[in-house]
């Protein structure tokens, strides 16, 4: 349909006095003839209007554009406002309109037009409002060192507005003027951008003062509805100038209670309330970051996510501030509103949601869980029946129904629509269903698979016997009970029941079964470095639940977390181990383990030596090298104290033939990659022989001599009587010239030993001389 425009836009000011345009008892009054307001924002435009009596009106809408046949063209049906506009009535004869996600491109006037049942008479009120849309800008005049900030807009804000500004995304300054009032940075890397108190969120983009590349963010949308269970990517575009990005995250100030300082934001991804839901993607092009807000199911998005989001980042010299604003999201689910009947019976269905969708959604329609329309937000019925269930869906999310509408109908109603459990453990899945009562229920059962055209109860299906359990009755409750669930038992359960006289299915309830697992990053670290644990599982177990950790099987003291996240800090060798970890309540289904390998250099390096014992001239002794390393030592050098020069290479050292010269300190040296370490010195004593079988000669002869003369005093005494007499003296000495006894000087022999004397008899003295150390018999 071509369409052009009905009128310009006028001026850019707001009047404070109401403007009454009318003749003949027909008139439009406007609150306002213009607004000037902000792209991306919401408006009202608002009138009332009169006509004379005798005159029912049926059609009311607003425009600013004619089709090619001069027809005035509602904006409902203008499909650039698709999804954007709403009428209301606030009181008799009042009009209000509403228009979402303004453009600078809705620039226009906008007039209010309204006809009576016959269609004959019609009244326009021109002419109309003007509506101008601008965008803030940072214009940037001046010199290199002179500069001048302004925050501009393309027509004049009214209510004297506070502006705001940011440097580097970090809140500096609020002033009435639109011009910044402190000195402007000289530095490249700097960028300033500005918003108006209460917008905070439609600021500017950030420009950069010195040259074109400079920090900033720029989100790609401000605000985002989305469904109820399904899945967001909140993206943004991001510059670091000519630095070098070191860190970066996204967190939501909604969580601010959470962070272990308030000031300080923390990742999103170690939120217990967004645990396993929470992805990065896009971070390996550069200059771009993804939010993905997701789970491994497409129905996991909660209303209480509801928040805005923000990117930070922080490079070598600089920081992007966590003050500027992000992108707000909004969750919503579908109802069904129902208008009044009519007088002739016909009544309005709308499928409605706390916010405006994004993207323009076409939205379809379900009549007792059949497919009767697409294409519009409403469906009008000539015969909506009290035993008829209506539901609608938006196209694309087809498996997020809205609930059911209906008083006497035929429903299945779930407690959950997507549930989350545990292998191995045991779920319910609850439900409620209600029938016309003159219908008498004949069979109820569960099902996931139709066999040709009926479906399969799982009661009947191999595999399923004693694994569920059918909890409900033939009244209201239907519950099912699944145990001991495994990984195959995921799918979609419905809910079906069979009467006197018709048959009724609910819709699926998507059961997503998960086991723990732990992820280990990184799963090989040296000493000192950080390792982060994730206790993950495809799906989100509801409610959030505390996780506990173990080392090679043993819990972790103090380690449980209310975080899928733990974190060792500044690991040892001591951490060194296997790590798993569960969820609170299911401690006996634990993951599977993962290793923690921790390299480090040489540790606790010692000597030993082989054989033990006395180490004596001519022997060999082997020195071992041992320490603790990972990698293992690949390298070992063999030292002597006091020398400079090594020893030997390897792990063991053997010294063969052992001499007094290799007496001394002897120790190792431990190399890996990660570093070396010195053992402590090992003392090696190197003894003598002992010369025994020369001194045990010697200590035989001085015996036999000391008898034979103990033998020649005795008989000498009895031949004389026992006389006193002096016989004849004989001198006892060694001869000099004789080499007899030479073997025998022990002085001779070894340095330990003193030199034998001369023995000899007493002159003055008739009795034997007793023998003496240090004296020796010639004979």
């Amino acid at each position: 349909m071509a369409l052009r425009t009905a009128g310009s836009v006028l001026g850019v000011f707001v009047w404070s006095v109401a403007v009454v345009l009318g003749q003949d008892g027909w008139s439009v009054t406007y609150t306002t003839q213009s607004i000037c307001t902000f792209k991306g924002s919401s408006v009202e435009l608002t009138c009332s209007y009169t006509y004379p009596s005798g005159y029912t009106i049926t059609t009311t809408f607003w425009f600013n554009k004619y089709d090619a046949e001069e027809n005035y063209v509602s904006l409902k049906d203008d499909p650039d406002y698709k999804g954007r506009v709403t009428y209301r009535e606030d009181e008799e004869n009042g009009h209000i309109l509403t228009i979402t996600d303004l453009r600078e491109s809705d620039s226009a006037t906008y007039t209010f037009r309204f006809t009576d049942q016959t269609g004959k008479w019609r009244y326009t009120g021109k002419p109309g409002v003007t509506l101008s849309v601008t965008g803030l800008q940072v214009k940037v005049t001046g010199g290199y060192q002179d500069k001048t900030l302004t925050c501009s807009t393309t027509c004049t804000l009214t209510d004297n507005p506070t502006y705001i500004w940011y440097k580097n995304g970090q809140h500096l300054d609020e002033s009435t003027s639109p011009q910044y009032k402190d000195p402007v940075s000289s530095n490249y890397e700097d960028s300033y951008s500005c918003a108006v108190k209460g917008h905070e969120d439609l600021h500017s983009p950030a420009v950069c003062v010195q040259g074109q590349d400079c920090n900033r963010v720029t989100y790609t949308k401000r605000t985002i509805c989305v469904l109820k269970g399904s899945t967001v990517d909140i993206s943004c575009t991001y510059g670091s100038g000519y630095d070098t990005v070191t860190s970066s995250l996204w967190f939501s100030p909604k969580q601010r209670s959470r962070w272990r300082d308030e000031l300080i934001p923390e990742d999103l991804t170690t939120d217990p309330g967004y645990a396993g839901r929470v992805e990065y993607v896009g971070e390996k092009e550069r200059g771009r970051s993804t939010l993905r807000i997701t789970d491994l199911r497409i129905t996991d998005l909660r209303e209480e996510d509801s928040a805005e989001y923000k990117f930070i980042f922080n490079t070598q010299t600089s920081r992007w501030g966590h003050s500027f604003p992000g992108t707000t999201l909004t969750v919503t689910d579908l109802q069904v509103k129902v208008t009044p009947a009519t007088e002739a019976g016909k009544r309005t269905l709308t499928c409605i949601t706390t916010c405006t969708l994004t993207d323009n959604p076409t939205y379809i329609w379900y009549k007792n869980d059949t497919r009767v329309k697409e294409d519009t937000s409403s469906l009008d019925s000539d015969s909506f029946s009290d035993a008829d269930s209506y539901s609608c869906a938006v196209k694309g999310y087809d498996n997020l129904f809205s609930p059911a509408v209906c008083k006497k109908c035929w429903s299945v109603t779930y407690t959950h629509q997507s549930i989350c459990a545990l292998k191995g453990s045991t779920v319910d899945i609850s439900c409620s269903y209600t029938y016309p009562s003159y219908h008498e229920i004949k069979q109820a059962f569960w099902f996931t698979k139709w066999s040709g055209m009926e479906a399969e109860d799982l009661s009947s299906v191999p595999g399923y016997e004693g694994h569920i359990e059918y909890l409900g009755d033939k009244e209201r409750d239907c519950t099912l009970r699944i145990t001991d669930l495994r990984l195959s038992d995921s799918a979609g359960y419905r809910f079906r029941f069979i009467t006197s006289g018709e048959k009724f299915s609910g819709s699926p309830v998507s059961l997503t079964v998960t086991d723990v697992v732990l992820e280990m990053d990184p799963t090989s670290v040296s000493e000192g470095e950080n390792v982060t644990l994730r206790c993950r599982t495809k799906c989100t177990l509801v409610p959030n639940t505390a996780y506990s950790w173990y080392k090679n099987r043993q819990s972790i003291p103090n380690s449980n977390t209310s975080s899928p996240v733990y974190i060792l800090f500044s690991v040892s060798s001591e951490d060194t181990g296997r790590y798993s970890c569960s969820v609170e309540g299911h401690e006996d289904l634990p993951s599977a383990e993962e290793t923690l390998t921790v390299r480090y250099g040489p540790k606790v390096t010692s000597v030993s030596v082989s054989p033990s014992g006395d180490i004596v001239d001519g022997s060999s002794v082997t020195l071992t090298c041992s320490s603790d390393a990972n990698p293992p030592v690949d390298k070992y050098t063999w030292y002597k104290k006091n020398v400079t020069s090594p020893k030997a290479s390897g792990q063991s050292y053997s010294i063969t033939n052992i001499i007094s010269e290799d007496r001394g300190e002897y120790y190792c040296e431990a190399q890996n990659g990660r570093g070396s370490m010195n053992s402590t010195a090992l003392m090696i004593i190197v003894a003598a022989v002992f010369p025994w079988v020369p001194v045990v000669w010697v200590g035989a002869v001085l015996t036999a001599g000391a008898l034979l003369l103990t033998i020649y005093c005795t008989l000498k005494r009895r031949y004389t009587g026992g006389s006193d007499a002096t016989t004849d003296t004989q001198s006892v000495h060694h001869d000099p010239n004789s080499d007899t006894y030479t073997g025998l000087n022990m002085k001779t022999m070894s340095p330990d030993y003193d030199t034998l004397a001369s023995v000899h008899s007493d002159p003055n003295s008739n009795k034997c001389t007793a023998l003496k150390k240090n004296t020796r018999s010639p004979e």
